[in-house]
């Protein structure tokens, strides 16, 4: 099919891809650059240390929270959308925005379609209440879990996160620790991980960052479970050390306390063939097969069962499982049929004749 002249709005508090933490980031990544290959037009407005084979459009110089600039995060992404929306929507054919609910009154009055992939948990009432205003845009589920508070709006399509399989080597032969990888959170529980290593008596690797607005808790509760010998806290760490922490690990402790989207931890642990304990909430049971690449937790003790266990859990059929249903060419497809399903659309809209045209009269 002809190319398309495609925009991808990425968010500006970390680079495309990001340095250390950032999921978002990676996935714009992987799909700019997957689209770039398959001969498509693409440009990435992203802050201006991203790396990308795309034309890159930048309007701050680096990623902001790196950068010690998060509290201009807001303004820094209206801008953003301003100038793709109100300056350059003309020049593609479709523009895909990564920036969530920012995007929604700048999609809404554009002639050029927009795909709005929704990264983040859709349960907070306010979030409701914004979707159900906008319920015409073209929405994409990063899980079908993700869509259950918000049934009824334009669901254009579930399309998983993915990755280019070569970036995370396959390991047969782990280290004997267990891993905690993500951000210090209450929703992420690392706190549980940490009981659960220490009552399991298992070595547990925490890989995290703390962020600003988490420090109070990270001092009050976190800081004193650390003290144990049995744990051993690394800090958040660059791309390539995240990736020799997965790839030895014998399985990624994933005590997920909230409905998560789809967790892109889990899928990067796969890729490694390093199988998964995960609570069973959110995109759990959609992303980890139970008995097969991990295992889907509910109590306590179904968590201790869980490492008691894990020898059972083939690390060729974790790699099987990623190559099968969470590589980026994958991913790419899925978007590229959204893209021209849209693009179609749009075109049959502007050689129809006027008299088939359908009007509003509101």
């Amino acid at each position: 099919m002809k190319p398309l002249r495609i925009a991808q709005i990425a968010p500006l508090i970390e680079s495309v891809p990001p340095v250390k933490y950032g999921g978002t980031e990676r996935v714009v990544y992987s799909l700019t650059e997957e689209l770039v290959e398959r001969g498509h037009d693409v440009t990435l407005f992203a802050s201006g240390d991203s790396r990308t084979s795309a034309k890159l459009y930048s309007l701050v110089e680096r990623g902001l929270r790196l950068d010690g600039k998060q509290a201009a995060n807001v303004v820094s992404s209206l801008l953003e959308l301003a100038h793709v929306y109100h300056e350059k929507s003309h020049e593609f054919d479709i523009i895909h925005s990564h920036v969530d609910f920012f995007t929604f009154p700048f999609a809404a009055t554009s002639v050029t379609p927009t795909v709005l992939t929704l990264h983040g948990r859709l349960d907070m009432p306010v979030l409701v209440r914004m979707l159900q205003i906008y319920t015409d845009l073209n929405y994409v589920s990063i899980s079908n879990a993700q869509r259950f508070p918000v049934p009824n709006v334009n669901w254009a399509g579930t399309v998983y996160h993915g990755y280019p399989p070569k970036c995370f080597p396959f390991n047969e032969s782990p280290s004997d620790y267990f891993l905690y990888l993500g951000r210090f959170s209450p929703e992420k529980a690392p706190d549980q991980a940490i009981r659960l290593a220490k009552a399991c008596g298992i070595r547990l690797k925490i890989a995290a960052k703390v962020d600003p607005l988490e420090t109070d808790y990270f001092n009050e509760y976190i800081r004193p479970m650390l003290d144990d010998p049995l744990i051993e806290y690394v800090g958040e760490v660059m791309e390539g050390e995240k990736i020799k922490l997965l790839k030895n690990a014998k399985a990624l402790l994933n005590t997920i306390n909230w409905p998560e989207p789809f967790g892109l931890v889990m899928i990067e642990a796969l890729a490694c063939g390093t199988p998964v304990i995960v609570r069973r909430c959110g995109s759990s049971p959609e992303i980890i097969k139970h008995g097969k690449t991990g295992y889907v937790c509910s109590t306590e003790d179904d968590f201790k069962q869980a490492v008691y266990g894990i020898e059972k859990i083939k690390r060729k059929a974790c790699r099987n499982d990623f190559e099968k249903r969470f590589s980026h060419k994958l991913m790419v497809d899925g978007y590229e049929r959204i893209y021209y399903r849209l693009h179609q659309h749009r075109t049959r809209q502007r050689v129809l004749p006027l008299s088939r045209r359908v009007v509003s009269s509101g």
